[in-house]
C-alpha cells in the first residue's frame, strides 16, 4: 500500500512558478512509477507528467513540455513537479499518482487507469 500526499499548490500570477511535491510512504517507492494528473472545474481530468517506467524516460503532456519538469528524490520517497510560465488554464486540482506497473512495456502511461494509487489533491490557481 502507498499513500500519497501532495503539497505546494496556492495561488500565483501568470508567468510564475511553483513546485508541487508529493510525499510517499512504502518502502518500495523507487520501483513505482510517479505521475501528475490533474482536473480543471468542469473538465476531465488530465495527464500532466509521468516518469520511473521501464526504459527510464519522462513523458509530457503537449500542453506543459518545455514549461513544467517532472524529477524525483528516492532517498526521500518524494516526487516533484516543477511549473514554470505558469498559464490561467494550468489552473486546476493536481493530483500525484502511483504505478505498480512501472516494468511493464505495453501499456499506457497517459491514462489514469495506469495507476493504483492518488493522492487527495492540490489546487493551482494561476490569475492572468
Amino acid at each position: 500500500q502507498v499513500q500519497l500526499v501532495e503539497s505546494g499548490g496556492g495561488l500565483v500570477q501568470a508567468g510564475g512558478s511553483l513546485r508541487l511535491s508529493c510525499a510517499a510512504s512504502g518502502r518500495t517507492f523507487s520501483s513505482y512509477a510517479m505521475g501528475w494528473f490533474r482536473q480543471a472545474p468542469g473538465k476531465e481530468r488530465e495527464f500532466v507528467a509521468t516518469s520511473g517506467w521501464i526504459g527510464g524516460s519522462t513523458n509530457y503532456a503537449d500542453s506543459v513540455k518545455g514549461r513544467f519538469t517532472i524529477s524525483r528524490d528516492n532517498a526521500k520517497n518524494t516526487v516533484y513537479l516543477q511549473m514554470n510560465s505558469l498559464k490561467p488554464e494550468d489552473t486546476a486540482v493536481y493530483y500525484c499518482v502511483a504505478s505498480s506497473k512501472a516494468s511493464r512495456t505495453y501499456i499506457s502511461r497517459r491514462v489514469s487507469t495506469s495507476y493504483d494509487y492518488w493522492g487527495q489533491g492540490t489546487q493551482v490557481t494561476v490569475s492572468s
